[in-house]
């Protein structure tokens, strides 16, 4: 339920065109990226020490809710100020949700016996939340239509609403015994985990100390580290480039009303790519080297093509490349063995965002000589490397992409 509210924003297939028509060029709307990612850096971390030191469940809800208020504020004072608190308010809200869902997901399952149900669980969470999306994006001609930006904002401010709604209701319980073991501990447990109350606030674990207990398991634990860099290389492109899809579309001569359907091509590709992520958790090195090359080819192809037919190239490529983030992020998850899995998570988030702030600034500056399809297809090509290097560690031995996590350290 909260997987799917998340994403059932129908602003999002078109706000890069609620920026262009109110007179922003490319450089400023990959300004207003910039800003949405500098916040990202500035709370990333300190948002995921704060899910693991007072709660996770309610940095769900504050996130969903600042995100809302962005999108409200986006239509009611349509204005490149406006869209700069706006996106500060969706940085926001993206931080503290960063990090806080997907630890109190693993714990969960990890206080149920299931924790080897993540990765099934987190692509099929993923698959539901991209299906959201694509009925949000289905949705927004018609809408569109109906009521303009102002009636797409208003949609998207309940939908993040409901979102923190659904958060509030979420479960959240830390480490512990599973339901049926014996003793005053499963006991304590039970009724910390009755009364709602987290089970890292018992520890008495701080800011600064739970910070510096997840540092220290990223700097000792090569396992750890690795899942970390490769959470971080295989995320920061394709989710850079996903903010560009719609002013790829409508660079193809697509009209307004038209984006939001070629977008929504991309967003199945995307959809599909969380279902098999069970199955690829198990699959070797060179395998995933395979596809993400292919993906890269395709993306590329598909971008250089300039023809709305071409858009499923790059829709069978955002499959493999979310097929990728979903595999990468069970393992951090399963690398991890302290308390500070939150934040651990946020600091894999801040690399993220830093090399994302790197990519909006890049596309940016070379809007001004190389059209959508050329930067899209250029962009797309780090792949290539990233499966050049893992086909290379697979020859070698190397244990990124494939195996247990805690086998490689």
């Amino acid at each position: 339920m909260d997987a799917s509210l998340k994403d059932l924003v129908l602003l999002y297939p078109v706000y890069a065109l609620l920026f262009a028509g109110h007179g922003l060029s490319t450089g400023q709307i990959s300004s207003l990226f910039v800003i949405w990612s500098v916040t990202g850096v500035v709370a990333e971390v300190p948002s995921g020490v704060r899910a693991d030191t007072v709660s996770r469940r309610s940095a769900l809800v504050a996130g969903a809710l600042l995100t809302g208020a962005g999108f409200g504020l986006w239509v009611a004072v349509p204005s490149y100020p406006a869209f700069a608190v706006g996106f500060v308010l969706w940085g926001l809200g993206g931080a503290l949700g960063s990090g806080a869902l997907e630890a109190l997901v693993y714990e969960e399952l990890e206080y149920l016996g299931a924790a080897d149900r993540y990765a099934v669980l987190t692509g099929r969470s993923a698959a539901v939340a991209t299906l959201a999306t694509a009925v949000a994006t289905a949705a927004a001609a018609p809408v569109f239509a109906l009521g303009g930006f102002t009636l797409l904002g208003a949609a998207s401010t309940a939908a993040c609403v409901l979102c923190a709604v659904a958060a509030a209701a979420l479960p959240e319980r830390r480490g512990g015994p599973a339901p049926g073991e014996q003793g005053a501990g499963a006991a304590a447990a039970g009724a910390s985990a009755d009364a709602g109350v987290p089970a890292a606030a018992d520890d008495g674990a701080g800011y600064g100390a739970t910070l510096r207990a997840g540092l220290g398991e990223v700097q000792r634990i090569p396992a750890v580290r690795h899942a970390v860099l490769m959470v971080i290389v295989l995320t920061t492109v394709w989710g850079s480039l996903d903010e560009y899809v719609p002013l790829l579309a409508s660079a193809t001569g697509a009209a307004v009303h038209h984006v939001p359907l070629l977008v929504l091509v991309v967003y199945a590709g995307v959809a599909l790519g969380g279902v098999p992520a069970g199955r690829a958790r198990r699959w070797g090195v060179r395998t995933t080297a395979a596809l993400l090359a292919g993906a890269a080819v395709l993306s590329a192809v598909g971008a250089l093509s300039g023809s709305p037919l071409g858009f499923a190239l790059p829709a069978a490529a955002f499959l493999v490349f979310q097929l990728a983030d979903v595999v990468a992020d069970t393992r951090l998850q399963e690398s991890l063995t302290g308390r500070s899995r939150a934040t651990v998570t946020s600091l894999a988030g801040l690399g993220t965002e830093l090399t994302t702030l790197l990519v909006y600034g890049v596309y940016g500056a070379a809007s001004g000589y190389a059209d959508h399809g050329t930067l899209f297809a250029l962009f797309t090509l780090p792949y290539a490397v990233i499966a050049a290097v893992l086909a290379v560690r697979g020859r070698s031995g190397g244990a990124a992409g494939c195996g247990s996590p805690r086998s490689a350290g």
